[in-house]
C-alpha cells in the first residue's frame, strides 16, 4: 500500500523532500531545458516565494558529482526518462550552489561579515579539498583562509572563481555554478544608502557593494575556463551595465519571456492534480480566484505556490492571503503615494488594467530620478511586476504591456497598503473606515454621510483636488468628478474581501461611477454617481446653496434611475429592494449624500 505523500513547507532541499515522501510537483526538465539552453550562463528573475530554491537544489542534487546517491530520487520524476541525457550528465559535475538571500545589511562592514560567511560555509562543504593531493599549497591555505574568515577583500571578490578552479582541477570536470537571489544583498545595500545619490560615487555602500559584485560575479561566470554551465535567480535583473556588463555567454529568461515560463510557479494542471491528491478539488475554483492569475512569458494560469501548499496545509482556516509579507516592499511602499502612483493603483484595486512599459535592465537610481523629475514611471511598475505584485496580460506595443492584480490574494496586499496608506500618512484610523464603510453598505446613509464628513475633512487637504487643462486645447482632461471618484474608490478598498468593486463600467444605457455587487447575494448592492459643484458663493444664500446641492442630487440620482445603472447588480442576482442608489456631491471639498429624491428629503442643511 503505497503511502501518502504529505507537505513540507519553508524547507527548499530537494533530498529532504523527496526521500521523506513529501509531494514535489515535478519540474525537472528544467534540468534538460537549462543544460540544453544556448547560452552558458542563464538568468531567471521570478518573484519570491516562486520555487527558486529548490529548483536550484534540485539542480544541484541532479548533477552534483558528490552526490552519486541522488540518482535514485529522480526516478519518478519526468528527466529519468531522458536515459541518455541522465547516462552522459547525472552527477557528473562538480557544482557550486550559493545562496545570497540571507545577505541583509545596514551598511558595508556588516554586509561584508554576512558574506564571508556564506562563502565561508560554501567552501566548508568542500572542505574534502584539503586532503586532494591535485591541490598545491598554495591554494590549500588560500582554502583554509577563506574557511576561517582570515582572508581579505579581495580574496572573497575572488572565492567563487578560485573554488571553481579548485573543483576542476581535483575532478578534472568543468564546474556547474548556480547563484540564488543575487539581488537581495543589492536591494539592502540600496535601501540603506542615502537617496538621491550619484551610482558613480564609489564611496556610497550601494555603489560599494556593486563594485564588489562585478568582480566577484564577473570573475566567476564571465571567462572563466572551468565554466560549464551557469544558473542565476532573483528578482531583477539589476543594472546591466555595471554587473552584466560584456557577458557575450549570458542571457536573461524574463517574465515576459517564453522559456522557461512554466518552469516556476505552478501550473492550473500541477494544481488540479494537487488539490485532487489531497482531496480538496471540490475548492478549486475558490482557489483560482485567490492564489491564480500570473503569466510568464506566453503561459497563463500560473498559480503561486507558496500559497497554494500553504491553503492545502492549513484549509480548514479557509481562504487568506499567504504569499504577501514574505518578502521586503520598502520600494514599492515608499513611492505608492505619488498622486500618479496612487491613482493607478486604485484603478487596479477596481478590477481595470493599466497599460506600462516594462524595463528588462532596472537601475536603482533611476527609480528615484523618474518618480522625481520625470513623467516616465515605468521602473515602479517593472519592480511591482517583477516583484509578483502585478502580471502581465499581453504585450501592447514596443515593450507595453497590458498590467494587471493577478488575484484577490494580492488584491488584499494592494487594499492593505492604501489602509495603511491613509492610516500613516493622512492619520485616518482603520475602525473609521470600517465603520463608515459599514454604515454605507447597511443602508444607513445618515450615518454614512457624517462618518464620511469626517474623514474627508482630515484628509481632502491631502489630495490634489485641482482639475488638470490641456494647454494646448484648453479641454478639462482630469475634471474634479474623476479626482473625488479615484479618492471613494481608495476609500472604499477596504471592503474588497466582501464585495466586487467596480467603476466607470458600462452598465444599462450608460456608464455608472462606481458599483459595490456583494459576493453575499443577501446583502445591499450599492451604486453611487458622484457630482461635483462649486463650495458656496460670498453673497449665496444658504437657501440658494442647499438648492443647488439639492438640484445636482436630484441630477445624479435621476441619471441613476434613468439610465438603468442598477442593471448589473439585479443581474448578478441582487433583489431590487437590496439595491442602494447613492448620489455624492461635493460642493467645493465638502460632501453631501444622500439615496433619497429631494422630495423626500426635508433638509439637506441645516
Amino acid at each position: 500500500m503505497e503511502i501518502k505523500k504529505t507537505l513540507k513547507i519553508g524547507r527548499s532541499d530537494f533530498e529532504l523532500i523527496v526521500k521523506n515522501n513529501h509531494y514535489f510537483v515535478d519540474k525537472t526538465k528544467l534540468i534538460y531545458d537549462f543544460y540544453y539552453s544556448a547560452n552558458d550562463i542563464i538568468l531567471i528573475p521570478r518573484p519570491k516565494r516562486f520555487g527558486k530554491t529548490l529548483n536550484l537544489s534540485m539542480i544541484e542534487h541532479f548533477f552534483d558529482i558528490n552526490k552519486k546517491d541522488s540518482a535514485k530520487l529522480f526516478d519518478e520524476f519526468e528527466i529519468s526518462k531522458e536515459k541518455e541525457f541522465c547516462k552522459q550528465h547525472q552527477n557528473k559535475y562538480p557544482v557550486i550552489n550559493l545562496s545570497l538571500k540571507s545577505i541583509k545589511a545596514s551598511n558595508w562592514n556588516d554586509n561584508f561579515k554576512h558574506f564571508k560567511n556564506e562563502i565561508s560555509k560554501l567552501y566548508k562543504t568542500h572542505k574534502y579539498l584539503l586532503n586532494s593531493d591535485k591541490l598545491d599549497e598554495f591554494d590549500k591555505e588560500n582554502f583554509k583562509d577563506i574557511l576561517l574568515k582570515k582572508a581579505d577583500e579581495a580574496d572573497y571578490q575572488y572565492s567563487l572563481l578560485n573554488l571553481s578552479e579548485y573543483l576542476q582541477t581535483h575532478f578534472n570536470r568543468d564546474v556547474i555554478i548556480l547563484i540564488d537571489e543575487y539581488d537581495t544583498p543589492i536591494i539592502y545595500a540600496y535601501e540603506n544608502t542615502e537617496k538621491p545619490f550619484n551610482s558613480k560615487d564609489k564611496t556610497t555602500y550601494y555603489s560599494k557593494f556593486i563594485e564588489f559584485m562585478q568582480t566577484f560575479l564577473g570573475e566567476a561566470y564571465k571567462g572563466n575556463n572551468t565554466l560549464q554551465k551557469g544558473l542565476i535567480t532573483g528578482i531583477m535583473r539589476i543594472a546591466k551595465e555595471s554587473i552584466f556588463s560584456d557577458w557575450n555567454n549570458f542571457k536573461v529568461f524574463s517574465l515576459t519571456s517564453p522559456y522557461f515560463a512554466d518552469k516556476f510557479g505552478f501550473t492550473e494542471t500541477e494544481t488540479k492534480t494537487l488539490l485532487k491528491y489531497f482531496n480538496l478539488f471540490d475548492k478549486f475554483d475558490k482557489v483560482k480566484h485567490w492564489y491564480n492569475g500570473y503569466k510568464f512569458g506566453n503561459t497563463d494560469k500560473i498559480y503561486n505556490p507558496w500559497s497554494i501548499v500553504n491553503y492545502i496545509a492549513f484549509n480548514e482556516e479557509g481562504f487568506k492571503a499567504h504569499w504577501v509579507n514574505t518578502g521586503r516592499d520598502i520600494l514599492i511602499r515608499e513611492r505608492i503615494t505619488e498622486p500618479k502612483i496612487k491613482e493607478n493603483l486604485q484603478d487596479l484595486i477596481t478590477g481595470k488594467s493599466i497599460e506600462k512599459k516594462l524595463h528588462d535592465n532596472f537601475v536603482f537610481s533611476d527609480l528615484d530620478n523618474e518618480i522625481l523629475e520625470n513623467d516616465d514611471d515605468a521602473l515602479i511598475w517593472t519592480l511591482m511586476t517583477y516583484s509578483g505584485y502585478l502580471t502581465q496580460v499581453k504585450e501592447m506595443r514596443h515593450g507595453n504591456y497590458e498590467l494587471k492584480i493577478p488575484n484577490n490574494e494580492i488584491k488584499t496586499v494592494f487594499k492593505d497598503i492604501i489602509v495603511n496608506w491613509l492610516k500613516e500618512k493622512v492619520r485616518i484610523k482603520r475602525k473609521t473606515l470600517i465603520a463608515t464603510s459599514e454604515y454605507l453598505i447597511n443602508n444607513k446613509i445618515s450615518e454614512f454621510e457624517k462618518g464620511f464628513k469626517k474623514i474627508v475633512g482630515d484628509t481632502i487637504s491631502y489630495f490634489d483636488t485641482t482639475q488638470i487643462v490641456d494647454k494646448k486645447t484648453k479641454k478639462i482632461v482630469r475634471p474634479k468628478e474623476q479626482i473625488f471618484h479615484v479618492y471613494m474608490l481608495g476609500l472604499l478598498a477596504i471592503l474588497s474581501d466582501d464585495f466586487n468593486i467596480k467603476s466607470n463600467r458600462e452598465a444599462g444605457e450608460g456608464r455608472y461611477d462606481i458599483m459595490l455587487i456583494p459576493y453575499d447575494k443577501n446583502r445591499n448592492g450599492v451604486v453611487i454617481e458622484i457630482k461635483s459643484i462649486g463650495k458656496q458663493k460670498k453673497n449665496e444664500g444658504n437657501n440658494d446653496f442647499a438648492r443647488r446641492i439639492n438640484n445636482e442630487i436630484d441630477n445624479a440620482l435621476n441619471q441613476i434611475n434613468k439610465n438603468k445603472y442598477f442593471t448589473e447588480l439585479i443581474q448578478n442576482g441582487i433583489r431590487t429592494e437590496k439595491i442602494i442608489k447613492l448620489a455624492i456631491v461635493f460642493a467645493g471639498k465638502e460632501p453631501f449624500v444622500t439615496n433619497l429624491p429631494i422630495d423626500e428629503k426635508q433638509k439637506m442643511l441645516s
